[in-house]
């Protein structure tokens, strides 16, 4: 019996260059990979553009495409949750439709697959196209990750990459709101074989990932995918609490036993000025950090739809047996 590979492409206001990145690049790709099925699942993240009048138009002539169609823009990460539920193939492949990620990779996916791995990720290899700020917080960032517990994340690991049928649906089965997809598949824990590959510059339009929602992804994968930062500050705690129990006996005694020899100079305005400026610093900075993990317990317990899709607007959905997640 013929495999089916699926292919999840995240796609938002790229009507400059979706045509090109199809058309170009991976349907011709596709083609050269002989014994396979494959159907592309192009999720339209609340374009604003043409694009989803593209997407329609390559889904009504070819019933192996589907186009998943959101109401508004949900962010990638949902984009990917809602293609990998729309996807029925016994693999699935997830790729930007930038042309940064290159499909020629693709046949090694599958040969990685079929020669056992459930999970084959994309790394990039370098990072020469991007300037000294964001490769530097790149570094930083898995960096981090690692220090706060993640040890399953390969630095430069991307969402170019391939999953077994039985990962798809167990990552279906996760209900977090707030998320990173490439963390949560690797905290899944199936057999993993990484591929390298070189990240190539677009091919049309200005990325939509600015710093802002870099920043702000980076935050959501330290605390939905670990605890360390409450422990951290625990340690934090313990350390200033001993810190200012040494320092004050300090001051005590070369204050008022020894007569301050030293020459300090330290009164008691000045001294309690000291601790009560630091330890409210230390109070502030850890009720922020309380204050996300209560953020996303808010966000979880309020349990609206990951996304929602547009029916309408959708082409081909009724060939797929999965139904969307609502939970």
């Amino acid at each position: 019996m013929t495999k089916k590979i699926s292919i999840v492409i995240p796609v938002c206001n790229e009507e400059k260059g979706i045509r090109k990145f199809l058309d170009g690049r991976l349907i011709p790709e596709v083609q050269k990979i002989e014994d396979y099925n494959f159907e592309l699942v192009l999720v339209n993240d609340g374009s604003k553009d043409k694009t989803l009048e593209i997407l329609q138009s390559y889904a009504e002539k070819n019933k192996d495409m589907k186009v998943v169609s959101l109401v508004r823009n949900f962010g990638k990460e949902m984009a990917l949750s809602a293609g990998l539920k729309y996807a029925t193939g016994d693999a699935v492949m997830t790729i930007d439709s930038d042309g940064q990620q290159p499909p020629e990779k693709i046949k090694d996916f599958i040969k990685a697959w079929e020669d056992g791995a459930e999970i084959v990720t994309g790394v990039r290899d370098h990072y020469t196209k991007h300037g000294l700020i964001p490769k530097l917080g790149s570094k930083l960032f898995y960096k981090l990750l690692r220090i706060m517990g993640n040890k399953t994340t390969v630095p430069g690991s991307t969402d170019f990459r391939l999953m077994d049928r039985i990962v798809v649906d167990e990552f279906n089965e996760l209900t977090e709101h707030n998320r990173i997809t490439r963390g949560l598949v690797d905290w899944l824990g199936y057999e993993k074989k990484d591929i390298y590959y070189t990240y190539g510059e677009r091919m049309a339009g200005e990325p939509s990932y600015n710093f802002k929602k870099l920043f702000n992804l980076a935050i959501d994968s330290f605390i939905s995918m670990s605890t360390t930062p409450l422990v951290v500050f625990g340690y934090v705690g313990i350390f200033i609490t001993i810190g200012s129990f040494l320092l004050g006996s300090f001051c005590i005694i070369n204050q008022y036993i020894l007569g301050d020899p030293l020459k300090l100079y330290w009164n008691g305005a000045v001294q309690m000025a000291i601790f009560i400026t630091f330890l409210v610093g230390l109070v502030l900075v850890s009720q922020a950090i309380t204050a996300l993990y209560i953020s996303h317990i808010h966000a979880e317990t309020q349990n609206r739809p990951l996304y929602i899709v547009s029916k309408k607007h959708s082409r081909n959905l009724e060939s797929t047996s999965v139904k969307p997640n609502k939970s």
